[in-house]
């Protein structure tokens, strides 16, 4: 026949056989923060002959 085991001596096997819980990682420890691209200042730079390029608009598509 199977035995019925009291509360304590489950709790003595569960403790036996998972130990403790696992140490908590702290928040600051799993992010790294870095930049999705690298800075390019000519991009950033502004270009006066350049920049009717940077917008799109119907009246200068069909040349109007």
């Amino acid at each position: 026949m199977e035995s019925q085991s009291t509360p304590d001596s489950t709790a003595a096997v569960r403790r036996a056989r998972f130990g403790a819980l696992p140490q908590r990682i702290r928040y600051e420890d799993m992010v790294e923060e870095k930049a999705a691209t690298p800075r390019d200042a000519a991009r950033d730079a502004y270009n006066p002959e350049g920049s009717w390029t940077s917008f799109s608009c119907l009246a200068a598509d069909l040349g109007l």
